[in-house]
């Protein structure tokens, strides 16, 4: 059937070449005259007869084009201008310029990958030494040390050793080959960043208290959420949010410690991507457990801290440092880029003088400083008329917040609210994990448990905070020994009275005195037990304070050793100590906790994080008259205060044993406290006073 059509097709073709040149020989013919086959007439003849159709098109498109050369010439301009917008798109986000354009800026970024490989394998080499150290200690018999490391001296990372790709893989290929085997001994790497590790405080122990927590699994238990299950948290209608969408910001970590600064600057980090900002942070010291936290929050941390991290900080459109310690960043970063100093923002947290000292050469070039309380800014100000330094702006104050997480669970209203999750529900379920972690720390509703939650070192002052709690342990041991010993010297005299009068007509007086023995000695005890200053016959409470953070980057190993010195000296007051890792997941400790102190040295704490914090938690706080502690607590209304030093020790041993005898005292103090946090002291509080450093340091679109 094809074939025929086929047939029919080709028959008709056949018919018009054939009348074509029948009707070109006859037109010759007719016209009288002959062309030689050959010539060029007839060439041009045959030729225009019977054009090929490829002929046809390639003519048509060229004429097409010749009459369409303004479209094609838009056509190609379009297309230029798509590449060229595609190649600086690329280049401006992209990190790794060299790897895009297929060529380097010099030779000493081309080892830059085979340098991070090389990291990772002396990092891996390093947790493996450790764990060989740790075991060698365990086979030793050493019971009374820990195998955590403290406080690095230096911020410096280990050199680098040179070494080819081809012999890494060997290793790496010998290394997993010979781990199914015999256990290599491992090289000894000298490594003089690690200071002297702080003893071991045994989970069970006679001598220097008890080790309890954490208890985040606990608390994910009782209050049905954890804060894997937390959402974006931004509220888009505020300034903050509309100012940092789509920006980009660079954050300058210190270390990443479980303390106030590292804290802080990972929650900014946290809310900056909530509002659809771009972040990357820049970690100068790895010491401390932030690192998988981070990784959970998605906040991006760059490899490198010299030049990725400028190159990075180049295309930022604001870098804010979070520590005094970043300062030598600051200056490199503003050596190889000076333009840049006028996108960084100092936020400063700490407020000692050595910490001037360190950053005093480039605070006047910095764009602005940032401080967490008055104190602080002015101290900071005084420090710098001293030394001739004239800052570029006027300084900011912006002062820090209870987290979303801790207000959430303690009953504040926060963004985390749900109609499952109302603070309702969750003032019940908080009641419900104080309950069962007092249980677990084996406390009863006799027992008032203070808590201090910091790292372990001078300027906290957890050794004057012990004698001041040793002191109030001993003062009550005191008393209830005389109190015994008077009730069994009435005992005793009425005894030797009824011994001298045995007379017949006595002996009812004799049965008298002994109810009268038994009825004054059991109102003594009874007194013993009540509060006198209300009158109301509150059962008196014993005192149990709990200490952290026991394993933090941050503590001092010669200061926790005296510590456990003063427990051995004084074991009557062991029995009343409690010790808590370094943790994040701090909500159970203040659910569980009566009163907060915060006992900080010098010129007092610069703003004090955990203060707020407890006071969301509706406790009263008893803290030192100086620093950000005398701006944020009251006397008399939301805590009671203390000098610093050894002369607060008295005053602090008072205010214990007010709060111990007055339990509605604690609970007022608590409310007051929790008010003045829902005031001043949750997180649009803060970015509210962000929006100042913002608008006057990030770069204009």
């Amino acid at each position: 059937m094809e074939e025929s059509i086929n047939r029919g097709e080709y028959q008709p073709n056949l018919a018009k070449q054939s009348s074509l040149r029948l009707g070109g020989s006859f037109k010759s013919t007719l016209s009288g005259r002959s062309n030689p086959r050959n010539s060029p007439s007839f060439r041009r003849l045959n030729s225009v007869r019977t054009p090929r159709k490829e002929g046809r098109i390639s003519v048509g498109g060229a004429l097409w084009f010749r009459s369409n050369h303004l479209l094609l010439w838009l056509l190609l301009i379009t297309l230029w201008a798509y590449l060229g917008f595609f190649v600086q798109s690329r280049w401006a986000h992209s990190d790794k310029k060299e790897e895009f354009s297929g060529f380097g800026t010099g030779p000493r970024n081309t080892n830059t990958d085979a340098e991070q490989i090389q990291r990772r394998d002396l990092l891996a080499s390093d947790k493996s030494l450790s764990a060989n150290n740790e075991t060698g200690a365990d086979i030793a018999g050493i019971s009374k040390t820990i195998s955590v490391a403290l406080a690095k001296k230096d911020n410096d990372v280990p050199s680098h050793r040179k070494t080819s790709s081809k012999k890494r893989s060997k290793s790496r290929r010998s290394s997993k080959g010979k781990s199914r085997g015999k256990l290599k001994p491992t090289t000894e790497i000298k490594n003089t960043d690690i200071e002297e590790q702080e003893p071991e405080i045994p989970t069970t122990n006679n001598t220097y208290g008890l080790l309890v927590g954490p208890f985040g699994p606990m608390e994910d238990r009782i209050l049905e959420w954890s804060p894997e299950k937390r959402s974006g948290t931004c509220n888009r209608k505020e300034d903050f949010a509309r100012l940092v969408w789509s920006r980009r910001f660079i954050l300058i970590f210190h270390e990443l410690s479980m303390t106030g600064a590292p804290l802080s600057m990972m929650e900014l980090a946290t809310e900056l991507l909530s509002c659809g900002a771009t972040v990357s942070a820049v970690v100068l010291s790895r010491k401390g457990g932030l690192m998988s936290e981070l990784a959970r929050r998605r906040i991006k941390v760059l490899e490198d801290k010299s030049d990725l991290s400028f190159k990075t900080a180049m295309k930022a459109d604001l870098v804010i440092a979070g520590s005094a310690v970043c300062a030598s960043w600051i200056e490199q970063y503003i050596d190889h880029f000076p333009a840049g100093a006028s996108q960084v923002a100092w936020w400063i947290m700490e407020n000692r003088r050595e910490y001037f000292d360190r950053s005093k050469d480039i605070l006047h070039r910095v764009k602005m400083l940032v401080f967490l309380s008055e104190s602080q800014s002015k101290q900071w100000q005084k420090w710098c008329e001293e030394e001739s330094i004239k800052l570029r702006s006027l300084p900011e104050i912006v002062a820090l917040s209870v987290n979303e997480e801790l207000a959430f669970v303690a009953g504040i209203p926060s963004t985390l609210n749900t109609p499952s999750f109302s603070t309702e529900k969750m003032v019940e379920k908080k009641q419900l994990l104080r309950e069962s972690v007092r249980k677990e720390m084996g406390l009863t509703d006799n027992d008032m448990l203070v808590i201090s939650l910091s790292s372990i070192n001078p300027g906290k002052g957890q050794l004057l905070l012990l004698e001041s709690v040793s002191s109030v342990l001993e003062q009550g041991q005191l008393q209830d020994d005389k109190k015994m010993k008077k009730v069994s010297n009435i005992k005793e005299g009425l005894s030797s009275l009824t011994r001298k009068h045995r007379i017949r007509k006595l002996l009812p007086l004799m049965k008298n005195g002994k109810v009268a023995s038994n009825s004054i000695s059991s109102n003594s005890l009874s007194r013993r037990k009540q509060v006198l200053p209300n009158g109301k016959g509150t059962i008196q409470q014993s005192l149990k304070l709990l200490i952290g953070s026991v394993r933090s980057k941050s503590n001092k190993a010669d200061y926790v050793k005296s510590l456990l010195s003063f427990l051995e000296q004084h074991p009557n007051a062991s029995t009343s100590i409690f010790w808590t890792p370094a943790t994040t997941r701090v909500a159970s400790l203040y659910s569980a906790a009566d009163v907060y102190v915060i006992n900080s040295q010098g010129l007092g704490e610069t703003f004090g994080r955990v203060t707020i914090e407890a006071m969301a938690y509706g406790l009263p706080v008893l803290g030192t008259d100086a620093g950000g502690t005398r701006e944020i607590v009251e006397n008399n209304v939301t805590g009671l205060l203390h000098p610093v030093g050894h002369p607060g020790n008295d005053v602090l041993a008072q205010n214990l044993r007010f709060l111990l005898k007055n339990q509605l005292a604690r609970k007022q103090m608590g409310v007051e406290g929790r008010k003045k946090v829902q005031k001043m002291y949750l997180k649009q509080h803060m970015y509210k006073n962000f929006v100042e450093v913002i608008t006057r340091c990030m770069r204009s679109k």
